[in-house]
């Protein structure tokens, strides 16, 4: 299954930072632009609250940016919704008898890591203002 819990965090945090009426977002509205369970948003936004990167108005009512979109990083987001992240997982116990299964896992790991820095730094270089930018220039 693929991990889309990253892509939910900046959709959320999109609607926030771009939303008319923040004070009456609600999980509801969010699930349905997303077109998910209410449920999974608000686990999303407690995650979110946690990181510190949106806090509910008075009275839990909506949600506003605890930072300004150009100093979140879609790093940031991703550690805050999904702490464990990894790009690529191997598979174990592989049969030592034979050449490949004795060395895969040692081989794809190096490369697999090196990825994964990869990737880790490109996001913590885009920001969610980033991602504004290019929505608002969609509409």
């Amino acid at each position: 299954m693929i991990n889309t819990r990253l892509s939910m965090g900046i959709h959320i945090l999109s609607l926030v930072a771009l939303s008319n009426d923040p004070e009456n977002l609600n999980s509801e509205w969010i699930a349905t632009s997303i077109n998910t369970n209410p449920v999974v948003v608000r686990r999303l936004t407690s995650s979110l609250k946690k990181a510190n990167l949106v806090k509910a108005y008075v009275g839990n009512r909506g949600l506003q940016l605890m930072k300004e979109p150009e100093d979140i990083s879609l790093l940031e987001i991703l550690k805050a919704v999904d702490p464990n992240n990894h790009l690529f997982h191997i598979h174990q116990n592989s049969n030592i008898q034979c050449t490949v299964g004795r060395n895969i896992e040692s081989t794809l790991g190096s490369i697999f890591n090196d990825i994964q820095k990869e990737t880790e730094w490109k996001l913590a270089n885009l920001k969610l203002d980033d991602v504004m930018r290019d929505l608002e220039s969609k509409n």
